[in-house]
């Protein structure tokens, strides 16, 4: 986990050992968004419900505080009537993922790589400029119509910012558990990872971190789901 040629916040690189997790292949979408929205009737829409620009059903949804995506999750799990895996039957604990839970899924088990894909720069992938040009100028693109990291999660590292779990501190590497890190216990800023539509480059590396008070609606903001693997 982390950069020796990244950001500060970045270091120092360590091994972190999570138990196993599910994660959403994509991100949330307006349409899933939608359905929450329709079942708790809040007092107000993100703020970019009605624009054109972000509100395409299988866009991620964007304007969601870390608030909001709390409540999304914990609005799943109390949905969920029940999975059947194997011979049990249970209903399942949705959250946001942690830092350490997001980055080992970016990686796809490329260890040390940048990138989902490798090392190399993400101007070099084949159809990079379509996707810049037919829907990163003016908003995220419809989740999925990339190619997947080798474990079949779409836009891990493009597209949206994904609000994580932890709160955020630039230093917490070198304090970091080294077994299920989940950040500081307390803090001012909430933990976040993935590239932004609005960025000059579209796409983040695996480690890179950013974070931003919970309370903040961004137009560049969205998430996904995890949840523990029940046996």
């Amino acid at each position: 986990m982390g950069c020796d040629t990244g950001q500060d916040n970045e270091k120092p690189v360590h091994r972190a050992w999570i138990d196993e997790f599910l994660l959403d292949a994509r991100q949330v979408t307006n349409a899933e968004y939608g359905r929450f929205l329709r079942d708790t009737a809040p007092l107000s829409l993100p703020p970019f419900w009605s624009d054109p620009a972000f509100n395409h059903p299988e866009q991620p949804v964007v304007g969601v505080s870390w608030y909001e995506a709390i409540r999304y999750c914990e609005w799943l799990s109390a949905s969920t009537v029940g999975i059947t895996t194997g011979r049990v039957t249970t209903g399942r604990n949705f959250r946001l993922p942690t830092e350490a839970e997001w980055e080992r899924a970016a990686r796809g088990g490329r260890a040390g790589a940048l990138f989902p894909w490798g090392d190399a720069d993400p101007q070099s992938l084949p159809g990079y400029a379509d996707r810049c040009a037919g829907h990163w100028k003016t908003g995220p693109e419809p989740v999925g119509r990339a190619e997947p990291n080798a474990y079949g999660l779409y836009n891990m590292c493009d597209n949206v910012h994904e609000w994580c779990s932890d709160w955020y501190a630039p230093g917490y590497y070198a304090a970091s558990p080294e077994c299920n890190p989940r950040g500081p216990q307390i803090g001012e800023r909430r933990a976040s990872r993935g590239g932004s539509w609005r960025h000059h480059i579209k796409m983040s590396r695996c480690a890179a971190r950013s974070s931003i008070p919970p309370e903040f609606k961004y137009a560049d903001y969205g998430f996904r789901v995890a949840c523990d693997v029940q046996f």
